[in-house]
């Protein structure tokens, strides 16, 4: 048995009993937290915590952490990303500057396919070791678990990298990883203008080797204008069910595409971005929920998206305030949100989508685990989930994350019990 015992927590955040599996509405405004605490750690998981200076006995083994007084938080659960890519695209980014708009760069060729083009061209070792940077940067940053898209392969054998990759980082990082096949994310350069010969591929040769390979645990569809139509979007979803690929659906970032009702109707576990949603939407998830409480279609805002693109943000207020649950990710990317902080997605949440500091950081553990799966091990800090934990500087309260915006308060992450350290994952 191996055990860690953390002492002097200053505030221990994010208590939650079992069994919970995400907040609603005004639940959300709650983050539980206890004074003057300890965590005891054993074999990777949390087995208890309390106010005071600990157990009475620990073994004789047992690592003692002394938090210092500061804080400690379940790390962040990052839903969306699509970290593993070739290249930066700080060219697209000065397109923006001078007026042109995303659907115009990725007119033009930039975009998702200028990020194909160049993981066309790069080995799958380089594009692995490129990728865990990012990922050790997050881990910094305090997150605990990722979502992981492909979607910049768009021919079978790039897809297929790309997941291999996907799955190495998620057998050598001590990050947890889930993984999902996004081949619909545009139609790839070959089959410019045949989107339906495109949507063809995805379906019948894609899927079916992804599944074969078991290299996926979700399936995702852009789907929104000028990209895939939600009767497309439908076929994929069906094909991947298949083999056991559940869904997770880009939707209304662009426009009113009708991505919220494709992704009620096939079971969803989430449905990102949102920045063009309508009242129509926000009833549809509300029925969702309604009739599958705690496992409706989780209604996800990617903020860092809006900011980055200078577009509006997603209702993130009306959705709380709609009763339904709210999750916050990253959208890591290189063309739209080349960053995978999840402390700036929390204030950008605050301050850009009226979030108080307790909804945006419920948004973005336990409603952000849910959105991927992993809400029963990571998320919140309760008794036999997964011990992924950061502790910060001595704060003053919760409110503090976001309203210090820049400031890097994390010292200290801890991923299955163990004190996570530079270049993890590097030498496997």
């Amino acid at each position: 048995m191996k055990q860690l015992l953390v002492k002097n927590i200053g505030m221990l955040a994010g208590v939650q009993p079992a069994g919970v599996k995400c907040l609603c509405g005004s639940d959300m405004k709650h983050m539980e937290a206890i004074r003057g605490a300890w965590m005891l750690v054993e074999d990777g998981r949390i087995k208890d915590f309390g106010q005071g200076d600990g157990p009475d006995h620990l073994a004789e083994s047992a690592t003692v952490v002394d938090a210092g007084g500061g804080t400690v938080l379940p790390t962040f659960c990052d839903s969306h990303t699509h970290l593993v890519y070739a290249d930066s695209r700080e060219q697209e980014f000065v397109d923006k500057i001078q007026g042109l708009s995303y659907a115009e760069i990725a007119r033009r060729g930039g975009g998702i396919l200028n990020s194909a083009d160049r993981l066309h061209d790069m080995s799958e070792d380089e594009l692995y070791h490129r990728s865990m940077q990012r990922v050790d940067e997050i881990i910094a940053k305090g997150t605990g678990a990722v979502e992981i898209k492909s979607g910049y392969g768009l021919n079978t054998d790039d897809e297929l990298k790309m997941l291999r990759v996907i799955r190495r980082i998620r057998q050598t990082s001590p990050i947890t990883v889930r993984s999902t096949f996004l081949g619909a994310h545009a139609v790839g350069r070959a089959f410019t203008g045949r989107q339906k010969e495109y949507v063809d591929v995805v379906v019948n040769e894609m899927i079916p080797e992804v599944g074969r390979q078991q290299l996926a645990d979700f399936v995702d569809v852009f789907c929104d204008e000028g990209f895939f139509t939600p009767d497309e979007t439908a076929r994929i979803l069906e094909a991947a069910a298949r083999y056991g690929m559940k869904p997770k659906i880009h939707g209304q970032e662009l426009a009113d595409s009708g991505g919220v009702e494709v992704a009620v109707a096939h079971g969803a576990l989430s449905v990102d971005h949102l920045e063009s949603m309508t009242d129509r939407d926000i009833a549809l998830l509300r029925q969702a929920h309604r009739e599958r409480p705690g496992e409706g279609t989780m209604p996800t805002a990617l903020p860092g998206t809006s900011f980055f693109l200078n577009m509006p943000f997603a209702p993130g207020r009306r959705i709380i305030e709609a009763g339904l649950p709210l999750a916050i990710a990253s959208d890591y990317n290189p063309g739209s949100t080349p960053s995978g902080d999840m402390k700036f997605a929390v204030s950008l949440a605050c301050i850009k989508m009226r979030l108080l500091p307790e909804e945006a950081l419920n948004a973005t553990t336990l409603n952000s685990a849910a959105a991927m799966g992993v809400a029963h091990l990571h998320g919140s800090i309760t008794r036999g989930k997964v011990a992924s934990f950061f502790i910060t500087q001595p704060i003053p309260s919760l409110a503090y994350i976001p309203y210090a915006y820049t400031q890097p308060i994390i010292d200290r992450v801890f991923l299955n019990g163990e004190e996570a350290g530079p270049g993890l994952g590097h030498s496997a």
